[in-house]
């Protein structure tokens, strides 16, 4: 009897002791999370529901997913619920690092472009930060606990015991929604807003929620067919602006060479810095080209690859991850392709891994003819830092390729030293000192941007040389953003005011430079974005877009709407900013803000843009288009 009683009584100390490891793992996942959202993601609260949101949301998380360890076997349950716990350590460490530099939040698109990683060097070295041990703490400390054999599972633990266990997650989790949806109604259909649906629903379930979301979309495109075209076919149509007749065909035959300047931002004309010119180059050639000062760029996370595709196809990237990562294998309508077919040679020049970001596969989707990646260049560790060649050498050992092509051609050229952590390895390269904000990420930007700016004039002095530049539209343009919101109190020491959510997305704004032989150029202060650069460019070599389907407009087009979108439902007008995140509408003129009812057109049309966009590329809708016309599945396969 007593044997039995003390069999029993060791039982449910065994039950307590392995019950108070799983809640002691539950309670340090849940403090740490709530730590990290507070100070490693800074998330920006605007109430005290929030500040409540922030301190439930990861118990609910903890909760369940340590929860699924409690049915393992006794033998491999703490096994389990370290290896859970590890692996929801590294979900949030993982984001961290993410949004120190995009002040983003990953998706699962962006780990199918694991392969980038590889390749980043001291770009994500730069990000990590060794007080980030502490992330890993608390699973030290149990790990420990484990080791020591301080605990033992119990064989059996009972049905109610693990049943109060959810029910009290879920039960969290349902009060957390209610809570979120009275915080921002329709919160789960914002799907481009993921700052706000990290804000409320915590890092755990937003990954869940995103990957229910990647599910639906993978099976869009089986479901699609012709008719889903026909909708954004006629929307496309009706947002179609002629051209103007003086600039249509001004380029006709002429060579075409774009260049994406990385990391760009509109600022840094005419910007100073310890009294000297950042862009010496660039603030001269406003003079000699038409340069446009309200021109943004609308990338979301595969930033200098979105870019590309937006100025190719006149196409959002999408909400999440780069559509040349995950979509490669889809039918578009590209500028090469469109412009090949006139005769025109398309190539890129690109000085790194012809995989990064898929190129060597989103190429030949898009029809050019030749990539010209890193093996046709002489890269060593004197010409080459942080992502590859540095970029004066770049369009050095470019040119005699550059010259050799067969003429017109259409090339795109793609720098790399303005490129975060902004770093040279050679003091001799910086004509510039760095800012003296105390970030050094801002205040080191300035001095590759000013080395870019360098290597932009020694290609113009080359294309002069060898011809080109007479016979040659010339684009440049800022591929995305290169200092993110993560650093606005450094920003505002350089603009010398508050960042607002105004001035915010006025820092989305990138330099357009576009070199019209035979022309003198202007200052453009037409709002606009690297969405209307394809029917732009198409219009200037006299190719009509009438009846394509694009989201953009001529630029130089008198009738054009004074609009442009930003991934995450931001909308700018010539009279109002919308910022979609903080659903806070602001006066172009003076950036007050203002009642949202005067956003509302913008605020719709640019849901509406994106919306479309999408429904293209995940449906890979284009695949029903034709020589200017939707044709059946059928017809789409011969």
């Amino acid at each position: 009897m007593m044997n039995k009683l003390e069999q029993q009584t060791n039982i449910q100390n065994s039950t307590k002791r392995s019950l108070s490891f799983f809640l002691l793992a539950v309670i340090l996942l849940w403090v740490k999370s709530y730590i990290a959202f507070r100070v490693g993601l800074n998330l920006d609260l605007e109430n005290v529901m929030q500040e409540i949101i922030l301190v439930v949301t990861p118990l609910s998380s903890a909760l369940f997913f340590l929860g699924l360890s409690l049915f393992a076997p006794a033998k491999s349950r703490n096994k389990a619920l370290l290896t859970i716990h590890f692996i929801m350590s590294f979900i949030l460490y993982a984001n961290i690092v993410y949004h120190r530099f995009f002040d983003d939040f990953i998706t699962i698109p962006v780990l199918f472009q694991f392969k980038n990683f590889g390749d980043l060097g001291g770009s994500a070295q730069s990000l990590m930060h060794p007080l980030d041990i502490l992330y890993f703490l608390d699973f030290l400390l149990l790990l420990t606990i484990v080791l020591t054999k301080k605990v033992k599972p119990v064989e059996k633990l009972k049905k109610k015991t693990i049943g109060l266990v959810f029910i009290s997650a879920f039960s969290i989790f349902l009060a957390n929604l209610g809570m979120a949806e009275i915080q921002r109604p329709e919160l789960l259909t914002r799907t481009f807003d993921r700052a706000i649906l990290v804000k409320l629903m915590g890092v755990y379930n937003y990954h869940v929620y995103d990957a229910v979301l990647n599910t639906k979309s993978s099976t869009q495109r089986a479901l699609a067919d012709s008719n889903d075209l026909a909708e954004v076919k006629n929307y496309s149509d009706s947002q179609y602006k002629k051209p103007d007749p003086k600039m249509f065909g001004a380029a006709k035959g002429k060579n075409v060479i774009l260049v994406s300047m990385e990391s760009t931002q509109n600022f840094l004309i005419n910007k100073k810095i310890n009294g000297q010119e950042v862009t010496p180059f660039l603030n001269d050639l406003t003079e000699k080209s038409y340069y446009f000062d309200n021109f943004y760029h609308n990338t979301g996370q595969g930033k200098t690859s979105d870019a590309e595709f937006l100025i190719d196809n006149s196409l959002y990237g999408l909400p999440g991850g780069s559509v040349y990562s995950t979509k490669a294998q889809n039918k578009f309508h590209a500028t090469p392709e469109i412009v090949k077919q006139k005769g025109y040679n398309p190539v890129v020049f690109h000085a790194n891994n012809k995989s990064f970001w898929n190129r060597d596969m989103m190429y030949n989707t898009l029809g050019y003819n030749k990539f010209y990646s890193k093996p046709y260049y002489n890269v060593n560790d004197e010409n080459s830092v942080n992502y590859g060649l540095k970029d004066k050498e770049f369009f050095k050992q470019s040119m005699p390729m550059l010259e050799n092509l067969k003429q017109p051609f259409y090339s795109k050229f793609i720098t790399l030293t303005n490129h975060h952590p902004f770093i040279l390895n050679n003091e001799q390269e910086k004509s510039i000192q760095p800012a003296d904000t105390g970030d050094p990420t801002v205040d080191n930007y300035f001095v590759t941007a000013r080395y870019q700016d360098e290597a932009l004039k020694q290609f113009f002095q080359q294309l002069k040389a060898s011809g080109l530049y007479d016979n040659s539209v010339i684009i440049l343009y800022g591929d995305h953003y290169g200092i993110s919101e993560n650093h606005n109190k450094a920003m505002s020491k350089i603009l010398g005011k508050e960042v607002t959510p105004y001035e915010h997305l006025k820092l989305q704004e990138t330099p357009l430079f576009i070199h019209v032989p035979g022309q003198k150029g202007k200052v453009m202060h037409t709002i606009g974005g690297e969405i209307d650069l394809k029917p732009t460019i198409l219009h200037l070599l006299g190719i009509k877009t009438k009846g394509d389907i694009q989201f953009g407009s001529d630029l130089f087009s008198p009738d054009r709407d004074e609009f442009t979108v930003q991934r995450d439902g931001s909308a700018i007008t010539k009279d109002y900013v919308y910022a979609g995140e903080k659903e806070k509408c602001y006066r172009q003129s003076d950036g007050q803000e203002v009642a949202n009812k005067l956003c509302k057109p913008a605020k719709e049309k640019a849901a509406k843009d994106l919306n479309l966009s999408d429904k293209v590329v995940y449906g890979d809708l284009l695949r029903f288009f034709k020589d200017g016309k939707i044709v059946n599945q059928q017809e789409s396969n011969k």
